[in-house]
């Protein structure tokens, strides 16, 4: 028995939220939360049509796709991406709110080399806010293991904006009937300490104008909203 599909990131860009929605599907089985080990939970609710799992560091994990590569093959990945800027953001506030960030955010940004710099690591994994918003190279890897077409890839501000729809193509992709008139809820709100300032978004403007570019290129996205600096 195999998974058939993984959401698998990117973090701070709306998987919990799509969590909540493919776990309401009737035609889908899904664990609270994400296991390593499919075989514990996946036969007692094998009696559902298809069974997945949401995990958003995998997108990240450098080794995670040849190892889902080979546990199946055929298996469909989603996968989520938001604004890097404000990804890095997010991410560096869900830091604070659990305690483990004493520094300020532009200070842990220009640490972040350093604290990273041995993959593999707690560090690389909690402080990798720039890092982890170069979706390119992440990408890239994704489609080393697996081909296009069971791949969907889906831009956060649309499934913040336009829920339903973005929904309906993600039950498509996965080949389950739609799912309407689910209530929508805040789920793992993490409340904000304060605003980006001006300075933090221009420093990250600057690191991410390349990566942004290359990803509308590769994806035929438009990101001109991630490109705007006078939020």
């Amino acid at each position: 028995m195999r998974l058939d599909f993984i959401a698998a990131g990117a973090q701070k860009s709306g998987t919990t939220a799509l969590h909540y929605f493919l776990k309401k599907h009737p035609q889908i089985a899904l664990p609270d939360r994400p296991i390593g080990r499919v075989q514990s939970w996946l036969l007692p609710v094998r009696l559902r049509p298809i069974a997945g799992e949401v995990t958003p560091s995998y997108l990240y994990w450098k080794p995670a796709m040849e190892r889902i590569r080979n546990y199946n093959p055929l298996i469909k990945l989603i996968i989520l991406l938001r604004n890097p800027i404000d990804r890095a953001f997010a991410h560096w506030n869900m830091q604070r709110f659990k305690d483990r960030e004493p520094l300020d955010f532009l200070d842990a940004l220009k640490e972040e080399p350093r604290r990273i710099a041995q993959p593999l690591t707690i560090e690389s994994r909690r402080f990798a806010y720039v890092d982890r918003g170069f979706y390119s190279e992440q990408l890239e890897r994704v489609f080393q293991f697996f081909p296009r077409e069971q791949v969907r890839i889906v831009k956060f501000e649309d499934f913040r904006d336009r829920k339903q729809e973005t929904l309906n193509g993600i039950f498509e992709f996965l080949g389950v009937k739609p799912l309407r008139g689910v209530r929508d809820k805040d789920r793992n709100v993490v409340p904000y300490e304060r605003a980006m300032t001006p300075e933090e978004r221009k420093y990250l403007s600057t690191i991410f104008a390349v990566e942004i570019a290359k990803l509308e290129q590769m994806l035929g996205w438009n990101c001109s909203d991630w490109k705007a600096s006078d939020k």
